[in-house]
């Protein structure tokens, strides 16, 4: 048997070799990424980072794009509109990167959606999923099953647990209120009585008392509740002390060790409609998977698998462009279909995916695959047209 160690030491050197700042002797081809490395963000941006660094980190060890090596220019937002906007005038006037990909939450990638628009430079957006990014122009693209679509996924799962009565609770943020406008959507066409009651909470919740006694009083069949792992850990946790047993709902934001280590066992049973199936037999998840583990020795998450996907849905373009952006790009992006860790991706007209949405549960303090929501016509994405 022929050893790995020598091609994965070639690939950890690939990895080195990508730089966090703009000048470097050897890239040829720059690309943008913007990322939350500090602030509430940091360990989602830490996988989104590592995802892309993995994807670029392949594609050089492979030879780059036309013989160049890439170089990913990196920047800071810290998930704020302040920090994007001239993070990403500076790649695109100071570094003149070719693309760019968002690994940010969709505050800051809505501001810095502008900015790439303008200057007509392909913007790849991982995870951030209000709806107004694409419709910032045509050089924006993104991988993930957009908001509205995923709140629907979410009634459609109520539906198929057999349940009726659901309180929503919706964090009161571009994230929580595009799930919760797709979610009220459907419910009432699948036959979900949405809504007993819907309650907001902030950003810096942590204490949830009084609205965990109010969900006791409603006495709902299900909970949809979102939030990311550092709001959702708590409320899970004091949902469940307050003896409510009932199904909970999140979404991709729970998609991380980080949630079941804050929430504990009573992360135990939580459902969360996300991207990434940990238990797909598909080669290009389990491929990565286990290249993620081999570069981080960590395990991979949704944010980290969709950063990659986005990071080499673009060095793809660029690929069948010779390293040329501009509108070139943005072509080939659009004309491609793609196999990547999060599933068979291809874009419509609004540059949105179509795709399953994965349901995954937490069991034994793992996530595993529950089930797949394939509705085509549910989960259909917007065009240009709507």
């Amino acid at each position: 048997m022929t050893s790995r160690k020598p091609q994965f030491r070639m690939l950890m050197a690939a990895t080195a070799a990508v730089t966090f700042a703009a000048s470097s002797a050897w890239a040829d081809v720059k690309i943008g990424f913007n990322v939350p490395l500090t602030g509430f963000a940091a360990a989602d941006g830490k996988s989104a980072l590592n995802g892309a660094k993995l994807a670029v980190a392949k594609a050089n060890a492979a030879g780059g794009v036309a013989g160049q090596k890439i170089e990913l220019v990196v920047y800071d937002d810290q998930a704020s509109p302040k920090e994007a906007v001239p993070s990403a005038t500076k790649m695109v006037e100071k570094d003149e990167v070719v693309g760019a990909v968002s690994g940010s939450y969709s505050g800051s990638t809505r501001a810095a959606a502008s900015v790439f628009q303008r200057a007509q430079v392909p913007y790849v957006v991982a995870y951030a999923i209000h709806p107004d990014i694409t419709l910032a122009g045509d050089y924006m693209f993104r991988v993930s099953a957009m908001g509205e679509v995923q709140g629907r996924g979410g009634a459609k799962l109520v539906q198929n647990l057999g349940k009726k009565n659901v309180v929503l609770v919706t964090l009161k943020n571009d994230f929580g209120q595009a799930l919760a406008a797709g979610f009220k959507e459907a419910a009432p066409k699948l036959g979900v009585n949405i809504i007993i009651n819907e309650y907001e909470y902030g950003m810096p919740d942590r204490q949830f008392g009084p609205l965990v006694s109010k969900i006791k009083a409603d006495n709902p069949e299900v909970i949809y509740a979102s939030g990311y792992f550092f709001t959702a850990g708590p409320l899970v946790s004091q949902i469940r002390a307050a003896g409510i047993t009932v199904p909970i709902i999140g979404q991709e934001g729970y998609d991380s060790d980080k949630f079941i280590e804050i929430a504990g066992a009573a992360s135990e049973g939580t459902l969360i409609t996300t991207s990434l199936d940990r238990d797909s037999d598909a080669p290009a998840t389990k491929a990565f998977l286990a290249d993620y583990r081999k570069a981080t020795n960590e395990g991979a998450d949704m944010v980290a698998a969709a950063s990659y996907t986005a990071t080499k849905v673009l060095i793809e373009g660029l690929t069948k462009t010779g390293g040329k952006g501009g509108a070139a790009l943005r072509d080939a992006i659009a004309a491609g279909t793609y196999d990547m860790p999060i599933g068979q991706l291809s874009f419509n007209d609004l540059h949105e995916v179509k795709k399953d949405i994965q349901v995954q549960v937490i069991k034994d303090k793992a996530f595993r695959r529950h089930s797949v929501i394939s509705d085509p016509v549910l989960l259909a994405p917007p065009t240009k047209a709507k």
